[in-house]
């Protein structure tokens, strides 16, 4: 039972030497190791707040690559609309103008040929009254006497003449 038992003697060189390690630690070891616990915390807190600075800047620099990325759709689907409104216009004046144009092309078709039909009646009645000159010349040179004999002749220059 006696190592149970503590000596009187051993406890009090024990806590003596446990004050003086103490007293040494305290002095020499505890502020060293209390200043850098402190300053591994100010460290991680300012690692963290980094962090949370960061996480907010990128949840930032996200809303606003969502709105750029909002705002170029809308900018596309607003040059795609121009782009098929210029088209459309583009087509509807290239329409018109041709439409325009061949109107035009065929009132230039309709006057050449109302000129050319014109020019064509005038030859045909200038050479009519070239053979109804010639007929009523022929016919005033030969005066005949009877009215009969008169129409056999008219009849027989008719033949004669041809038509171009």
């Amino acid at each position: 039972m006696d190592l149970l038992q503590p000596a009187l003697g051993l406890f009090f060189i024990s806590l003596i030497i446990f004050i003086i390690v103490f007293l040494i630690l305290k002095k020499f070891a505890w502020k060293p190791i209390l200043s850098t616990l402190k300053e591994r915390e100010t460290s991680i807190s300012d690692a963290i707040a980094s962090a949370e600075r960061v996480k907010e800047e990128m949840a930032q620099m996200k809303a606003e690559h969502e709105h750029v990325l909002a705002e170029a759709k809308a900018e596309r689907s607003k040059i795609l609309k121009e782009a098929k409104d210029a088209k459309d216009q583009i087509l509807s004046e290239a329409k018109t103008q041709a439409q325009a144009e061949a109107k035009k092309i065929i009132s230039e078709a309709y006057t050449a040929i109302d000129n050319q039909k014109m020019a064509a009646l005038t030859d045909v009645k200038n050479q009519v009254g070239k053979l109804v000159i010639e007929v009523a010349e022929k016919v005033l040179r030969k005066e005949l006497s009877d009215k009969a004999a008169q129409e056999t002749y008219i009849k027989e220059l008719a033949g004669e003449i041809k038509l171009n």
